[in-house]
């Protein structure tokens, strides 16, 4: 039952923990002046609003983070993540590199998709302004909600309680009674968007949060278990009906139906996915995690673009919303690799990964781990790095090809966090001698220097990240190691942020090749790659695993992009696909991580017409390793695999 808003609850009472060493702490009355703590509690105050709704709200916008002024992906400022998306879209770059073949088959022309226009600033919706009614709102000036914290918070305060004045509600102190208000902070113009919206912050006030910021401060909202939220609330603000349609997406998120076109170009050309029937013609075997490098709208005018390409889900930024555009059953085009895009689903997370100091919100982290737990579950997909891969972990298909992968979703996107919600968090397996370690630094302190994103060789505003910089030898000072793939007259790998070739990333596992004080060495490219791993502040943790060498017998094995069957497989009518090896060796001695064995396949699908289309099946198998900063694949029958 709906607790009855005549009913009052006292707000719940702010638990304060000691703060970094150096910083204020609480005592025994009460939150510090000045502290994040305190600012919650006296903008809760000043408007009316329940402190655990203010806290909840921030925290599924930013967990709380400032992030230094510096707005999100999507325009938003500081802990309440107040949009302002004008200003943001002025100051920020646009990013969309590498011209990579989105298709990735060579048995047809290249499809590459051009660089998405920035949305113009009279066009942007209400969701993405709510910085200006918060100014309006407070008398406080608008650069001072976009870096001051307290006056950030203020904003947030001054929407809510706007919010709830408007429904004709009191300022009551019973959380329950927020429900329409918190729906209506998300911006989300349908009711289902808003309702999960909602639903999320409410969960976050009955199972409590408690984490150390990125300014150093413990922030803690103790746990709220007996609310329960006036969801009729909904109804009365007016919101259109979500259009789902035939989404194939867990209960529990907001989830539409816009339609990528499967229609005919002329000239034999088509557009803009191939049609399949998976699993049973192929198993799905991969999520592929990108970043649209666009706007909401611009992402959503380009899928429906039959001379574009393709995924099967988008995910807004400001709320978590998420729209479906191709069945699960058939093939998108958006990982640049044919073998890879034949057995994965893609995800595109609306953002910029170059964007300066460009964050994601809490919103679409949870929306997204739930769409990716669904669909592991649907098709059996382990929830691990060597199955849920980042657009810059998925390989070139053969050595030309490498140098235009995309590199989405960078270095910022947090896959610690991603990977707690997933329920899988990244955590020890094994002991200090080991054969493996994942990579696994802390997301907010650890902040290694990047360069590139507003301009070539300038560097990058600092923020926190989850990958590591593998060097020739166990010193900061030593070369980073190089990526003969990237560039093949043998410079070496730079701090670019679209630079992968001297690059770890959270979760990825790699086998041990050194231990040398504060240094852990790992095969990585055909070669051994340092990193720093202190003691009193690691950046991987221990783990064990299957991992592979080269059969007895050979000083080295060839490394592949795509796992191709060889080529007595292919029927007439089919024409045969090169199985080229990428310009890497694996050699004897070197050890690499395991991911799946799969037979080699090819699906054939080079015509709208789809009565001829043909899954290729041979007698080869490959296994999927932890090559480099991206996968690859060596063939079965060269290798010996054995437990780390």
């Amino acid at each position: 039952m709906l607790r009855s808003t005549s009913l009052r609850r006292a707000a719940p009472v702010l638990l304060i923990l000691p703060l970094l060493s150096g910083a204020p702490s609480a005592g025994a009355e009460g939150p510090v002046a000045g502290s994040l703590q305190d600012q919650f509690a006296a903008a809760a105050e000043r408007h009316g609003v329940p402190a655990g709704v203010l806290l909840a709200v921030s925290y599924l916008q930013s967990r709380w983070d400032a992030h230094g002024g510096a707005p999100s992906v999507t325009g938003g400022y500081g802990p309440m993540h107040l949009t302002d998306a004008v200003t943001a879209l002025a100051e920020a770059p646009h990013h969309s590199e590498g011209e990579e073949d989105a298709r990735g088959d060579e048995a047809r022309p290249p499809r590459v998709g051009a660089g998405a226009p920035l949305p113009s600033a009279g066009a942007l919706p209400a969701r993405l302004r709510t910085l200006e009614r918060a100014a309006a709102l407070t008398g406080r000036p608008a650069e001072e909600l976009r870096t001051g914290t307290a006056a950030n918070i203020e904003g947030g305060a001054a929407l809510l309680a706007a919010a709830q004045r408007e429904a004709g509600l009191p300022a009551s102190a019973d959380p329950a009674d927020w429900y329409g208000a918190v729906a209506r902070y998300s911006g989300a113009e349908d009711s289902g968007t808003a309702a999960v919206y909602a639903d999320e912050v409410f969960e976050v006030i009955r199972g409590g949060e408690s984490r150390r910021t990125d300014s150093g401060q413990v922030v803690t909202l103790p746990a709220d278990p007996d609310v329960a939220p006036a969801r009729g609330q909904l109804a009365a603000l007016g919101l259109r009906a979500p259009a789902r349609g035939p989404v194939e997406c867990p209960p529990e998120v907001a989830c539409e139906w816009i339609p990528a076109p499967y229609e005919e170009l002329g000239g034999g050309d088509y557009g803009n996915h191939d049609k399949a029937d998976r699993p049973v013609s192929q198993s799905v075997d991969y999520i592929v995690i990108h970043d649209t490098e666009a706007s909401w709208d611009t992402t959503l005018k380009l899928v429906q673009d039959p001379a574009y390409v393709s995924w099967q889900y988008s995910l807004r930024s400001s709320d978590g919303h998420i729209a479906q555009h191709v069945p699960l059953k058939d093939v998108g085009w958006h990982a640049g690799n044919w073998f890879v895009n034949a057995k994965s689903v893609g995800l595109e997370h609306e953002g910029f990964l170059t964007s300066p100091d460009s964050w994601y919100t809490e919103a679409m982290y949870r929306t997204s781990a739930r769409l990716v737990r669904y669909l592991a579950k649907r098709y059996g997909i382990p929830l691990d790095r060597q199955h849920v891969l980042g657009h810059d972990n998925v390989p070139g298909t053969v050595a030309s090809t490498i140098r235009g992968m995309h590199t989405d979703p960078g270095p910022y996107w947090d896959w610690a966090h991603y990977f707690k919600l997933l329920g899988r968090p990244i955590t020890p397996s094994a002991g200090p001698d080991a054969g493996v370690v994942t990579i696994r630094p802390d997301y907010v302190s650890h902040r290694p220097l990047y360069t590139g994103c507003a301009k070539a060789g300038e560097a990058c505003a600092p923020h926190g990240s989850g990958a590591v910089r593998l060097h020739t030898a166990p010193s900061a000072d030593a070369p980073l190691v190089k990526d003969i793939g990237l560039r093949p007259g043998g410079q070496d790998s730079t701090t670019g942020v679209n630079d992968t070739g001297a690059r770890a990333s959270t979760g990825q596992s790699y086998a041990v090749a050194e231990r040398r004080g504060d240094w852990t060495a790992v095969w990585y490219l055909g070669q051994k790659a340092w990193f720093h791993n202190p003691q009193d502040g690691p950046t991987a943790v221990n783990g064990r695993g299957l991992v592979l060498t080269p059969r007895e017998g050979l000083a080295s094995v060839p490394v592949y992009g795509r796992a191709y069957p060889e080529a007595a497989a292919y029927p007439a009518g089919v024409p045969v696909q090169p199985v080229s090896p990428l310009p890497y060796r694996l050699l004897a001695g070197q050890r690499y991580v395991v991911g799946d064995r799969t037979p080699g396949e090819y699906y054939y699908a080079p015509v709208f017409d789809s009565s001829g289309h043909r899954v290729v099946r041979g007698r080869e198998e490959y296994y999927e390793i932890q090559f480099g900063h991206r996968v690859a694949f060596v063939k079965a029958a060269d290798v010996r695999v054995s437990q780390s």
